[in-house]
């Protein structure tokens, strides 16, 4: 009896009750003593559901499409800046030191290049190149989002818990940069030659004429031109997926701080303002990384021009050899030539496409 009068005696049976109960504690029954225990762990929500690597794939390609065909005009005129060939023509007007003239005349210079092209060469002239660019965006970004998606999976699975983080991002986006410069380098290749050939005694008729006079004549090597410069790109692709997750976890967190586990509180405008979050951090990121690796946009695009000097020899023969001429004859701000229209096309695409790529597997899964 002195033990049962025991307020620590008292204490552990109670202790020693509630251990045995606890197993129980996961049924839905308000009596659970003929049912086995259940394990408690935690509750998967929506957004914590596995997406299958197939509707990356899927949702990735639509999402390139869209965006390329919405701002392909705008691609037309970032290449032809960037290459030599319109480099003078373009690039008559001397440049102020001041960083907001100099903004407002690279958007001038953006709307001029589109005015001219639509006046002399059409408006079939403002897309050029889509076809090829469409041939390389689609898979291009499938390949992207799939493997990006599959590798983040395979190494936060096997060697981090099941959970993410920062490095592991970093790692899935080096994978996914370097296999899909590696499969559609040739694709780019065409784009850029396309692109760059004028209306008036131009000299393919098609993507298909382009590809045949690249092998006759330059042979199966030259359609991965530029790789090296592409492979340097990756840098950027990488950059901006890991500045998207950390923006797209900020944006999560702050979701769950507000409504927790309960979708069913939100608001379809609370829906569409989260998604524009999402869609808006996707363009963000594409910014800062664009404007931190962009000089390898043009090398990429002087190497896969291909220009020949005056004795047939090719004027560019790697990465660093055309780095260094560039610069020793047009100066280091020709590295940063076309970067108006580039972040005018690539911010807006990459919201769209990020934003179509979110819609697009949710309504898969």
């Amino acid at each position: 009896m002195s033990n049962q009068r025991d307020p620590n005696y008292r204490l552990q049976i109670l202790e020693k009750d509630a251990e045995t109960s606890f197993p129980f504690l996961a049924s839905d029954e308000k009596s659970a003593t003929n049912r086995n225990p259940e394990p408690l762990g935690p509750v998967q929500t929506a957004g914590q559901r596995q997406t299958k690597n197939w509707v990356h794939f899927v949702a990735g390609g639509f999402g390139g499409m869209v965006g390329a065909v919405i701002t392909c005009p705008l691609d037309v005129v970032k290449t032809r800046l960037q290459s030599d060939v319109y480099h003078s023509l373009y690039n008559q007007t001397p440049k102020s030191s001041n960083p907001i003239v100099k903004a407002g005349q690279h958007l001038k210079e953006t709307g001029s290049v589109l005015r001219n092209l639509y006046v002399n060469e059409g408006v079939r002239a403002l897309f050029k190149g889509l076809g090829p660019n469409l041939v390389g965006v689609i898979p291009a970004r499938s390949i992207n989002f799939f493997t990006y998606g599959s590798t983040k999976e395979i190494i936060s699975s096997n060697f981090n818990g099941g959970n993410e983080a920062a490095w592991i991002h970093l790692a899935s986006g080096l994978s996914a940069g370097f296999v899909t410069s590696t499969a559609t380098n040739p694709i780019w290749l065409i784009k850029t030659r396309l692109q760059l050939d004028k209306s008036k005694g131009k000299h393919y008729k098609n993507s298909y004429d382009c590809f045949k006079h690249i092998m006759k004549y330059e042979g199966f090597r030259s359609l991965y031109k530029g790789l090296s410069a592409s492979y340097l790109g990756g840098i950027e692709s990488t950059l901006q997926w890991v500045l998207y997750e950390q923006m797209k976890s900020f944006v999560n967190r702050k979701s769950f701080e507000t409504y927790g586990n309960d979708a069913s509180k939100k608001t379809t405008k609370d829906h569409i303002l989260e998604w524009s979050a999402r869609s808006g951090a996707a363009g963000a990121a594409k910014f800062v990384a664009s404007l931190i690796t962009y000089p390898h946009e043009v090398v990429r695009t002087r190497l896969r021009q291909a220009p020949l000097e005056a004795t047939g020899k090719p004027k560019y023969t790697g990465l660093i050899q055309c780095f260094k001429l560039v610069v020793k004859e047009e100066g280091l701000v020709s590295m940063y030539g076309g970067l108006t229209p580039h972040l005018l096309r690539t911010v807006p695409n990459s919201i769209i496409m990020f934003g179509t790529w979110e819609i697009v597997v949710r309504l898969l899964s």
